[in-house]
This record gives C-alpha cells, sequence and structure tokens, in this order.
C-alpha cells in the first residue's frame, strides 16, 4: 500500500491541567476506524459526543469526534480527530486502539507532509507550521503565521515567474544565433532582468530577517586578549557563565550561551582572544574563533577602551567576512573622567560596573530584530532558504554576465539553475532526503 493510502494516527496535543488531548486519523480508512471506536456514523464537519471503547466494549474515555472528508481537511484525506479529556494514558490507549484496526502509528511530520504531497500546503508553507508552533514571542509567531498563509511563497512564486519568463526569451534568441540579442528585444529583456536582480535582492534581505526571527541572532564576541569578552558575556547572560581573570589567554574554547534581551534570543558566542602566537591550545581556540565567525551574523567586537587602535588591528582581518559589527570600548571606568560614546556601531561599555549595557542593550535588539521587521509582510524563513536565495542570487549574476557576452546557451542554463533553487524553497524542485530532513524535525501529530 502507498504510504499515501495508510490510515495513520498520533496524539495530536496531549491535555495539560483540565485540558483537552487529541488523537487524529487521516487516510483512506480514518472514517471506518473511528465510527468503530465511537460506535456510531460520523457526519463531516459535525461535532459528534461519543465515547470511545475497547474492542471488549469498555469505555476508554467520552469526548468530541470531528470527521472532516476528502479533499476540504488539512492533509486532503479524510481526517477524524477524537477529542478527549483523558489521560496520556488514556491518549495512548486509543491511539493503540486505531492500531489495531488496521492504523499505523504517524511518524513525526507525516500530517503535514501528506498536506505538501496533496498539494494543500507548499514547502515553504508546511515548515512555517513548525516555526509557528516553536515561536517564541509574539513577532515571531505572527510572522510565522504570515509565511503559513503564503506571504513568502508567493513573492518566491512570483519571482520564479520573472526568471522563468527570462529563461523562455533567453532560449527563443538561441534559434537565432547569428543575430546579436539587442535585436532581439534585448532592452527588454535586460529591464526585465534588472528587475528580478532587484526583487531577488529584497527577497533576500527580508528571508535573512526572517531566519534571524525564527533562529535568533548569532552572534561572535570576538577580541584581543584580556578585552573583557567573558566579562561581557557574564554581564550580558546575568550569571558567571565564563571564568574570568586578568591572565591573557584565559578562554581557550568557544562557550555558547542563549540569552534574550527585551524578548529577543541571542545565541553568544564567547572566543579565545586573538592574537599572535600563543601555546598549541591557545591556537587551537583561536582556529575555532575563527571558524565560528564564518557563520557569524554578528560580530561583537570588544576592545579596552585604553588602548582601541591596538586592539582593532588585531581583529580587523578575523571580522571581514562577518555581515555586521558592533565595537565595544570595554573597561571604560578606567578611563579619566571618560566622555559617552554612542555612534550606532560604537559603545563605550563597562562589563564590570554595567555602565553602558542598557544602550548595548538596545542596540543588540535592533540588531536581532532588523528595522522594520516586525512591519506588515515581516515572515519567518530557515537556513535553506537562504542559501537557495544566494544560490538563486550567484546564478543570476552568472548569468548576466554571459548574455552581456551573447552567450546564450550559458545564460539560459544559469537561469535554469536559478529557477530550480527558487523551486527548492517552495518544494516544486526537490529531493526525498530533504523532505525526510525537513519533517522529521516536526512533533508528532503534526
Amino acid at each position: 500500500m502507498s504510504p499515501q493510502r495508510e490510515t495513520i494516527a498520533a496524539i495530536a496535543t496531549a491535555p495539560g491541567a483540565g485540558g483537552v488531548g487529541i488523537v487524529r486519523l487521516s487516510g483512506a480508512r480514518a472514517r471506518a476506524i473511528a465510527e468503530v471506536v465511537t460506535g456510531i456514523p460520523l457526519t463531516p464537519r459535525h461535532a459528534h459526543y461519543a465515547r470511545f471503547a475497547t474492542a471488549e466494549g469498555e469505555t476508554l474515555d467520552d469526548g468530541i469526534a470531528l470527521y472532516f472528508k476528502s479533499p476540504a481537511s488539512y492533509t486532503g484525506e479524510d481526517i477524524v480527530e477524537l477529542q478527549s479529556h483523558g489521560s496520556p494514558v488514556v491518549l495512548e490507549q486509543l491511539v493503540q486502539r486505531c492500531v489495531e484496526l488496521g492504523a499505523r502509528r504517524a511518524r513525526p511530520g507525516e500530517f503535514s507532509e501528506r498536506a505538501f504531497l496533496n498539494g494543500k500546503l507548499d514547502l515553504a508553507q508546511a515548515e512555517a507550521v513548525a516555526d509557528l508552533i516553536a515561536a517564541a514571542d509574539a513577532n515571531a509567531a505572527r510572522a510565522a503565521r504570515r509565511a503559513l498563509e503564503g506571504e513568502f511563497s508567493r513573492r518566491v512564486e512570483a519571482l520564479a515567474a520573472d526568471v522563468l519568463a527570462i529563461r523562455v526569451h533567453v532560449e527563443a534568441a538561441i534559434d537565432f544565433a547569428d543575430e546579436p540579442i539587442d535585436t532581439l528585444g534585448g532592452a527588454q529583456l535586460r529591464a526585465r532582468f534588472a528587475a528580478a536582480v532587484q526583487s531577488l535582492d529584497e527577497l533576500l534581505r527580508a528571508a535573512e530577517r526572517g531566519r534571524r526571527l525564527r533562529d535568533g541572532l548569532h552572534a561572535v564576541i570576538v577580541g584581543p586578549p584580556n578585552a573583557g569578552k567573558s566579562s561581557l558575556l557574564n554581564a550580558l547572560a546575568g550569571s558567571d557563565r565564563a571564568i574570568v581573570t586578568d591572565i591573557a589567554g584565559t578562554t581557550r574554547d568557544l562557550l555558547h550561551e542563549v540569552v534574550r534581551i527585551d524578548g529577543v534570543e541571542l545565541t553568544l558566542v564567547d572566543t579565545a582572544g586573538l592574537r599572535e602566537g600563543g601555546d598549541v591550545i591557545e591556537r587551537e581556540g583561536m582556529r575555532r574563533a575563527h571558524d565560528e565567525l564564518a557563520r557569524a551574523d554578528l560580530a561583537i567586537v570588544v576592545l579596552d577602551a585604553r588602548d582601541v587602535e591596538a586592539g582593532r588591528e588585531a581583529v580587523t582581518d578575523a571580522i571581514a567576512g562577518v555581515p555586521r559589527q558592533l565595537w565595544i570600548h570595554n573597561k571604560s571606568d578606567l578611563l579619566p573622567a571618560a566622555a559617552p560614546l554612542d555612534t550606532g556601531e560604537h559603545l563605550r561599555v563597562s562589563a564590570r560596573t554595567g555602565t553602558g549595557l542598557e544602550a548595548l542593550h538596545a542596540r543588540l535588539r535592533v540588531l536581532a530584530q532588523g528595522e522594520g521587521e516586525a512591519g506588515e509582510g515581516a515572515f519567518t524563513a530557515r537556513a535553506r532558504h537562504v542559501d537557495a536565495l544566494r544560490q538563486a542570487q550567484a546564478e543570476l549574476a552568472i548569468a548576466r554576465e554571459q548574455l552581456d557576452h551573447d552567450a546564450l546557451d550559458l545564460a539560459a542554463e544559469s537561469l535554469r539553475h536559478a529557477h530550480d533553487a527558487l523551486g527548492e524553497i517552495t518544494g516544486h524542485v526537490r529531493a526525498d532526503d530533504l523532505l525526510g530532513h525537513i519533517f522529521s524535525s516536526f512533533c508528532i501529530g503534526k
């Protein structure tokens, strides 16, 4: 039997104190199995009071049965929900009874996977289901809801349609290889190409903000030895997470700490001080610091306020590839009558006394949320979406260069790769191992 024809069962939600627990069935035999369990016929979209019984007729619990007939259901298949006020033990007994009657236990995310396979959701919308469940604050929940409603998918599909139209134009021009592209509607093609590139750039920026909304900001604390990096981590975390001494090179390995600042989640990574030399362990710590910076959204550069220029020289090359930098002039309490410093990207702070931490919190909040992130149209996105958009961006850049040299065959191939990269976001171009990876991260019953 095809996996999509099998009937699956799972505990969709377990009750809390006084809450409702739900067992969900999906598949061709969902209604028949539920009617045996309840002992009554089920009418689509009607709430039926029923007693849920064992094979011997013993009552497990009583509650509500809801039947949604294919294709007007979440998965596009027949779905039945058995709503119970029983304990998790009773819910497990209900699932076991459904299994006895021919269902099988659902895999993590299988209900959403079936919704995707049956055309009820695209892949980005299916992922937004998990993002909505995992949302840590109101902004993330609203953004996940917009992604679930198709805000992100519509923009991806519109861009994919533009890229496809450009590709069709280029491939049609290949039949007239003796003619230069400018005589074959080249001006119109270049205008359309420029518009697609601009749309892609805007969508990539929005997706990067959406990824930060979902995953939080990945910030690496970096700087020369003994600048106060670990002290700053402790101050932001509100606890002594890192060992602090006056000995340069105390921090040898990476230390990760997830903190929330005014509702915004940040993953802070304390690193070994960057300098020339050091013993073999310290050099390994610096190598790991460089690797962590390659994945960072933000470098929090901690400098000793008494010798800023020397510290800047020690880290400039290491942070060159990080998208954003925030420069912290630490130990400001050791400066004589230090004037306030707050230029947005440069802040004067004392991790020891707490001076300047309020301004630092405010700046980190803005960097984590992104300007305008919580506004109209914001949506959540995932790292794989951002990677796919970057791949499409790179392929469009290659295609534009090839068009400038009238290499139409090569331009058409690059446009195909760009179109495929966009299709991977919504699932129009997909690999089975990608689906398995995505839906395995869902909870049971979703």
